[in-house]
């Protein structure tokens, strides 16, 4: 009876994790499964970043480490000018009004040193998360495996989804160190 027993539960095992493997294949096929967990880390880095953009004094978003590198407004303003740009990489229109064009560094530039209050900068990063978001929720399968070529260097939809997340971590980073630099604690950590 035991052998039996045992048997049953060893199919029954072994059917589930069938099952389970069938599921999970087909939902990374299908492209769910990695976009949502690049839209839930997303997620939290826009948080962060929001959070932490909310929490500095107004008068420190001019505020640099040093000449020639960028000020803290201006490092919240690059991460909404990729919020834009990467996903044009990959057919995603920009909004008109952000001024950027498609392979021109220079109005990314334009966009990331205009001079900006606070609340205008906070609101320039929500807005762009938005719109990060919405290009993240309509890929594809197709769209995952699809060939990019941007910055120089070839890669997938998948590629660039991750250097997306990437890039964000980077300036998260940055941003924390700034507040730091500042006296300013991220709200998070608090």
């Amino acid at each position: 009876m035991k052998r039996v027993s045992f048997r049953v539960t060893a199919f029954a095992l072994a059917v589930a994790c069938v099952s389970a493997s069938q599921v999970v294949h087909a939902q990374n096929a299908a492209g769910g499964s990695i976009m949502a967990d690049f839209t839930d880390d997303v997620d939290g880095v826009q948080k962060k970043l929001v959070a932490l953009a909310k929490a500095m004094p107004a008068d420190k978003m001019g505020w640099r480490p040093g000449a020639g590198v960028r000020s803290v407004g201006e490092v919240f303003l690059h991460v909404a000018s990729d919020n834009y740009f990467i996903p044009s990489g990959m057919g995603h229109a920009m909004p008109a009004s952000t001024g950027i064009k498609p392979n021109d560094f220079a109005s990314v530039t334009a966009y990331e040193k205009r001079a900006l209050s606070k609340d205008q900068i906070v609101a320039e990063l929500e807005q762009s998360f938005a719109h990060l978001r919405a290009a993240m929720a309509k890929s594809t399968p197709a769209s995952l495996t699809a060939p990019v070529s941007m910055f120089g260097m070839k890669s997938t939809g998948q590629g660039m989804w991750l250097l997306t997340a990437t890039h964000l971590h980077e300036h998260l980073g940055q941003a924390i160190a700034y507040a730091r630099m500042n006296g300013v604690v991220p709200p998070w950590s608090k």
